[in-house]
């Protein structure tokens, strides 16, 4: 009875309520606040009804007329829109329920104003009802266009309802001190180890010190922070050869950190490429005009290999507003659309490619987005991109939510996002991925403990619920000088085994050594050091289909041409029990034949080892055998005899404790020294 009385009383305050106008005749005993007030509509004015209109800067002398009079209609509905144009949407349907509340004829677009702000608070239902009230402005030509927008958010708000009601689980966090400052910081890019965040900031300080005279913030510059003690230290600004006095944003980031892709606002909206060279970045540069044309190229991403790009445009030919295009970088032919399963007659934007090769995060006003851009998610399987999937509630919101990156282990993701615990404005978050909750388990047991004849002997728990991780390792360290210790700008090639191709190139950086490369499980990869004037070194790492994450360390320590120096070759291999060479030994072999025809009066001994299980004599034999398979190879290729001897030692030299499997693999090897040079 007394929530049905309560009801009443509301309407019959919201039927007596009236817009306050702003005159002489309500408020003759403040002229000087009236005087104030109406300047600053007047301002707001000015900025409201510009061609385009200025919201963001319309907003500040409304609030400040607001404060004197708040019960005007037309003031709050101005409010409202402005805030509809902000970064603070939701905050608009407080002051549009006013306007309404005060005279419900306001404005001819009230109720689509309504609705606009119900459904950005995510009230689905009731954002629904509005937009079915919805008609089009006075004067509007295109009234099927106007119909078939309606249409669109009402299924907004549907998939919205249906998304809510199943959020995934997720912690997300403000990314700190480190990264964020009182003012716009947004357009996250992370190495694949999260080491390395660069972003875009619209900071205090920023190159040339001047503000955007359109939006009245100060330009965009490009800011970086490493990862000190799990937490991100203090940003820096990347300098004058990659900052300029206009417009400098963040676009992608190779997952080695070690390529920028920069967006510049020349030719509509460009792409360009910044090498980091030590600690500095080089000067961008243009990537020419198979990417970048007359319209306006907004966001891409390197495929891991970092010889192809994925990249969003708005260039005549696409399926909508903006679309999703891959190229390969130094070839010659035209990019290609990624077509319909992708990309939608909406916007697609802040294309993302996972380290794993497969998996392509990007946002989209189309799908079943519930408002503005949502992040979706797609694999490449079987030749094609499976459908698009939302993220989901949380992640995404009724508002825009773009610029997704995500960890090579899938753990973390990071992107921008006005929240209130944020520092003032747009701000970084990461978002920690829970995985699936865990079932509870019901006993099925009397629970009248004391009246069992047998004590209970077993706890049932429910069974542990893996977090989802990405099907990818990540191989990093150093790479020095094996006797000064001095890093080396080294290159590391990653070679397919199965088919003897070099299917990627990188080089550690100049400056420490570092090093990082990606490998998607599902290949036999070999991996090759080399640095002019040095022993090349290799690594195998066989990483079969369906392999999880796992991160790798290895410090390279490369060695100079020197008699009695061994180099292993963990890239031959043999059958098992064996000495019959697998096709897969073919690239290290013929870079052991390279290395013989380039440095002629170069000698060797390659030499066979295995750990100590089976019989001694029986190892001695079999790595002999192993060692005599390598030197014949090389002599039908070429390779004088005299320049090669082999030995086996068996079991006689290992290398590790033979005491784990781990070292038992490192024991069984082959390997040369060398005895003349």
């Amino acid at each position: 009875m007394y929530k049905y009385l309560l009801a009443l009383l509301l309407l019959s305050s919201a039927a007596q309520a009236q817009s306050v106008e702003f005159s002489k005749e309500q408020f003759g005993a403040n002229k000087d606040g009236l005087k104030a007030a109406l300047k600053a509509i007047k301002l707001g004015d000015e900025w409201y009804q510009a061609d385009p209109p200025r919201y963001e800067q319309a907003l500040p002398h409304y609030l400040e007329a607001q404060k004197f009079n708040a019960e005007n209609a037309e003031l709050n509905l101005k409010i409202g829109d402005c805030y509809l144009h902000s970064g603070f949407k939701p905050r608009a349907l407080a002051y549009l329920q006013k306007a309404y509340q005060l005279n419900s004829g306001v404005d001819p677009r009230i109720h689509y104003l309504l609705g606009r702000g119900l459904h950005l608070n995510g009230k689905w239902q009731e954002a629904i009802a509005e937009y079915k009230q919805a008609t089009p402005a006075t004067g509007t030509k295109n009234t099927t266009g106007f119909t078939q927008d309606i249409q669109k958010k009402i299924k907004e708000c549907e998939n919205g309802r249906k998304l809510e009601a199943k959020p995934i689980r997720v912690f997300v966090d403000n990314a700190g001190p480190g990264v964020n400052s009182p003012y716009p910081d947004y357009g996250p890019v992370i190495s694949a180890d999260e080491s390395v965040i660069l972003f875009t900031s619209r900071r205090q300080g920023s190159t040339g010190g001047e503000k955007d005279p359109e939006s009245g913030g100060f330009f965009e510059d490009i800011y970086q922070s490493n990862r000190e003690n799990g937490a991100w230290g203090p940003a820096r600004g990347l300098g004058e050869t990659v900052n300029t006095a206009g417009h400098d944003a963040t676009v992608g980031l190779a997952p080695d950190a070690q390529r920028l892709l920069v967006y510049v606002e020349d030719n509509g909206g460009d792409l360009n490429e910044s090498n980091l060279r030590g600690a500095e970045w080089s000067k961008p540069r243009q990537l020419g005009s198979r990417i970048n044309s007359k319209a306006h190229e907004s966001s891409a991403a390197y495929t891991p290999d970092g010889r192809s790009l994925l990249f969003v445009s708005d260039k005549p030919g696409g399926l909508g507003g903006r679309d999703i295009y891959k190229i390969e970088i130094e070839g010659r032919g035209p990019a290609v659309n990624l077509g319909p399963a992708i990309n939608t007659p909406y916007g697609e934007e802040g294309v993302f490619l996972h380290p794993d090769g497969k998996t392509m995060y990007f946002s989209s006003e189309g799908h079943n987005s519930m408002g503005g851009y949502d992040i979706f998610k797609s694999t490449f399987q079987n030749g094609q991109w499976s459908a698009p999937e939302n993220l989901g509630w949380p992640i995404n919101t009724p508002d825009d939510d773009v610029f997704f990156v995500i960890s090579a282990s899938g753990r973390h993701g990071y992107y921008s996002s006005f929240r209130d615990d944020g520092m003032g404005s747009k701000d970084i978050y990461q978002i920690t991925f829970l995985g699936a909750e865990k079932p509870p388990v019901l006993s099925q047991e009397d629970q009248l403990l004391a009246s069992r004849a047998q004590p209970v002997k077993e706890t049932l728990l429910a069974p542990p619920v893996p977090v989802a991780t990405a099907q990818v390792t990540i191989l990093k360290g150093t790479v020095t000088d094996a006797a000064s210790k001095q890093p080396l700008e080294a290159t590391i090639d990653v070679i397919d085994n199965s088919r003897n191709e070099n299917i990627a190139s990188f080089r550690a950086n100049a400056q420490s050594g570092r090093y990082l490369v990606s490998l998607p499980s599902g290949v036999n990869y070999g991996i090759v050091v080399r640095q002019e004037g040095y022993l090349f070194h290799s690594e195998n790492f066989d990483l079969p289909a369906g392999a999880a994450y796992s991160e790798v360390i290895k410090d390279v320590q490369l060695k100079k041409l020197d008699v009695g120096v061994k180099v292993v070759l963990n890239n031959i291999f043999f059958d098992f029990d064996k000495a019959t060479l697998r096709k897969e030994s073919t690239g290290e072999l013929e870079r052991l034949q390279k290395l013989l025809a380039e440095t002629p009066a170069l000698r060797l001994e390659i030499s066979g080892h295995t750990d100590n299980v089976g019989n001694a004599a029986y190892n001695k034999d079999l790595s002999q055998r192993r060692a005599k398979a390598v030197v014949d190879y090389l002599v039908t290729k070429g390779v004088a005899k005299d320049r090669l001897t082999f030995a086996g030692y068996g079991d006689s030299q290992p290398v590790a404790p033979n005491t784990t499997k781990a070292g038992r693999q490192q024991n069984r090897r082959t390997e040369f020294k060398v005895t003349g040079k």
